[in-house]
């Protein structure tokens, strides 16, 4: 058990250092080996080695059940302050205090590992980021089931979404969003060029269109970006290939729709239609810049990549449109979710049945899901509110007028599409092996595909589980 620990704590420690964010504002310290892509920040200590948290904030009357709660992601807290009065105010009997504290991805990380596996210590409430999740339900889980909490609303929800944080039966952390991928096109851009990017149906068709592109620019714009920094356009390929990142035995294999989409890949740079993205991928402040200096006019990339738009990079307003991603065979599901964190409630808590209520509450019911839409941006679980008018043609919301297409007419036009990859301790190394070298190895040195994963495969059956 103790091993377990130690190596947990390593596997939080790592993405820590590697995570970008798709909590709201913006982080761009690179993009995680499991495409877990929530907002992280700087891990600090105070001078007594005590982890020092960014902001502590206590909501709700004196009089109501105290409660502590935990996030990485400020901007998280921020919102689920804001559903706490909600709460309060529609339930006079059930009154809640939380003093909520956000504190940097990997400190917060590793403090809930050690405070649930010593018994003491640990919050009522805390967002745990889903690259993160399967650390905790190692063992005899220490989390409290949402099966009761999420009844009244599992009608509407997105199944595969907390299939993802649930073990032997039982819900244990409630998502914030979906994350489906889409593509997005520079409309403005490609338009110039007599490219309708409606008509791309295949990467056939993508690409031909980035030969048009190219001949059209003189080479000067490229169609679209490769991650070196990664793992998001691994997780497409699969989606599409119906395929997982891991056997039956949760052992974590290199698979043909990975070597397929390498091979494009390489391909699409050999003949200068695609170019490596700065920084490894786009959720980067080099890889931002490249979009706004049009050094490639389309990428896939999850949902809540709108709130990059609308927060760094406002110019490109109007410009751009959301499409689902093309594919190899037509039929073939066209999106995959990527990132996510699960709220959980810890066994430790005084009342962990009135902590259920309150997060299913915040994160899943058709009010809670409204606030994660226009306060975060996201793509939310809760399917009615996609279905909605009154939410989907509110021209007024900044990520619907952001946008040449409307987000919730693409949502609902791969409803069941969307695919989910496994995560666990073994695919954290296969994603940090692919970005530290088998990306590179290919990308940069022009290794072979076939023998650059058998590399990585050889290399992660020595370290995996």
């Amino acid at each position: 058990m103790k091993k377990k620990v130690l190596a947990a704590l390593l596997c939080a420690a790592m993405a820590g250092t590697m995570l970008a964010g798709c909590g709201g504002g913006s982080s761009d310290s690179g993009s995680s080996s499991d495409s877990g892509d929530e907002a992280s920040a700087e891990d600090g200590e105070g001078e007594d080695g005590e982890v020092e948290p960014e902001a502590v904030t206590t909501v709700g009357p004196d009089s109501g059940t105290k409660m502590e709660m935990w996030s990485f992601v400020s901007q998280h807290n921020d919102f689920y302050a804001k559903m706490l009065e909600k709460w309060n105010e529609q339930n006079p009997d059930r009154q809640i205090q939380i003093t909520f504290t956000t504190y940097p991805f990997g400190d917060m990380h590793n403090k809930m590992i050690m405070a649930l596996q010593t018994g003491e210590g640990a919050p009522d409430l805390c967002d745990i980021e889903r690259g993160q999740f399967p650390n905790f339900l190692q063992g005899e889980v220490q989390l409290y089931a949402l099966n009761d909490a999420l009844e009244p609303y599992m009608g509407d929800l997105v199944q595969s979404r907390f299939d993802i944080y649930s073990k032997d039966g039982n819900y244990y952390g409630a998502p914030t969003h979906v994350g489906a991928t889409v593509m997005y096109y520079n409309d403005e851009l490609l338009s110039q060029y007599g490219i309708d990017y409606k008509t791309i149906k295949t990467w056939d068709d993508y690409t031909a269109a980035a030969e048009k592109l190219k001949e059209a620019t003189n080479g000067e714009v490229k169609m679209t970006e490769v991650d070196t920094g990664g793992t998001d356009w691994m997780w497409l390929s699969m989606a599409e290939h119906g395929e997982d990142q891991v056997d039956e035995d949760g052992r974590a294999v290199v698979t043909e729709g990975m070597a397929e989409m390498l091979k494009l890949q390489k391909e699409w740079l050999d003949n200068d239609l695609a170019m490596i993205c700065p920084a490894g991928q786009v959720d980067t402040e080099e890889g931002k810049q490249a979009i706004m200096d049009q050094q490639f006019a389309s990428f896939p990339k999850a949902l809540w990549y709108m709130s990059r738009f609308v927060s760094d990079m406002p110019d490109e307003a109007g410009k751009w449109a959301i499409a689902p991603c093309p594919v190899f065979e037509e039929g073939q599901s066209r999106s995959v979710g990527i990132g996510g964190t699960g709220t959980v409630v810890t066994q430790q808590s005084a009342d962990p049945e009135l902590a259920a209520d309150f997060i299913a509450y915040a994160k899943c019911s058709y009010e809670g899901c409204v606030g994660i839409w226009e306060d975060l941006g996201f793509d939310v679980v809760n399917k009615s509110v996609w279905k909605d008018p009154a939410i989907t043609q509110d021209t007024s919301n900044k990520y619907i007028a952001f946008f040449r297409t409307n987000p919730f007419d693409v949502l609902n036009e791969i409803e069941n599409e969307i695919e989910a990859i496994t995560v666990n301790s073994n695919t954290f190394i296969l994603g940090d092996y692919l970005n530290v070298t088998t990306f590179n190895s290919i990308f940069e040195n022009g290794q072979d595909v076939d023998e650059a994963l058998q590399e990585c495969q050889d290399m992660v059956d020595i370290d995996q589980e």
